[in-house]
């Protein structure tokens, strides 16, 4: 294991990870007026309107799908499914939100750069982190034939176990050091992403979770003027 390995998976997550909490309060405190979606539906609303659906339901399965499969200690689950059986589920839900996910930031890509109003409307931080993203998705659809083809599950157990090591503290990248070389651009670009997402627009995302605080609080009394106005004429 040399040196650049042993820094991008036991080293550069914390630091990824460290900026990704940081900068988003940063962020929150000076640059409010900044946090937003800068959203450009006025522009053109109907190729957004399909690129952003699939764009957005895929991205939060795919989001919440990774979060669960390689966060989930193996004890949890192996008593109703098996590593190969985990790991061939993951390749085929995974693909399917990930073409989806994929179709959709291609538009809006494509958007951002073929249709000249949007394009002198967007910030080049814009069109640089649906690259990424695009990237990214790219990169996760490759690695679908290599899990196929090793499809006992060691590839998913030697993630989940690097995954959950970062978490407790206690990286260990030695089990990806054999892993393929997609699996380990897939990894580094991912938690770039982090890196990179208080200085961008993805910051909205943080409102997006923050929204189900609304589930919990109170109906808003609207009090109507008219009816006020009223009351005092009949008195």
């Amino acid at each position: 294991m040399n040196t650049l390995h042993n820094f991008l998976f036991n080293v550069y997550p914390y630091v990824c990870l460290s900026v990704f909490l940081m900068g988003s309060l940063a962020r929150f405190d000076r640059d409010q007026y900044t946090w937003k979606s800068d959203s450009s539906q006025m522009l053109r609303a109907g190729q957004l309107r399909w690129g952003s659906n699939l764009f957005h339901a895929g991205i939060l399965f795919l989001f919440f799908g990774h979060a669960v499969g390689l966060l989930t200690p193996h004890w949890v689950y192996d008593p109703f499914i098996s590593p190969a059986n985990k790991q061939m589920l993951a390749v085929v839900a995974g693909g399917v939100a990930g073409l989806v996910c994929f179709v959709g930031l291609t538009l809006l890509l494509h958007r951002r750069i073929f249709d000249p109003r949007i394009r002198l409307t967007s910030h080049r931080t814009d069109l640089f982190i649906l690259v990424i993203l695009w990237v990214q998705l790219m990169l996760g659809l490759v690695t679908l034939p290599y899990s196929i083809s090793h499809s006992d599950g060691a590839t998913m157990l030697a993630l989940s176990h690097w995954a959950q090591s970062v978490v407790t503290f206690r990286p260990d990248a030695s089990v990806l050091v054999d892993m393929a070389w997609p699996f380990k651009v897939h990894l580094v670009l991912g938690m770039t992403i982090f890196l990179l997402f208080p200085f961008s627009r993805l910051v909205h995302v943080w409102s997006g979770f923050a929204t189900l605080a609304y589930v919990l609080r109170p109906y808003q009394v609207v009090r109507s003027r008219r009816l006020g106005l009223h009351t005092r004429e009949e008195r």
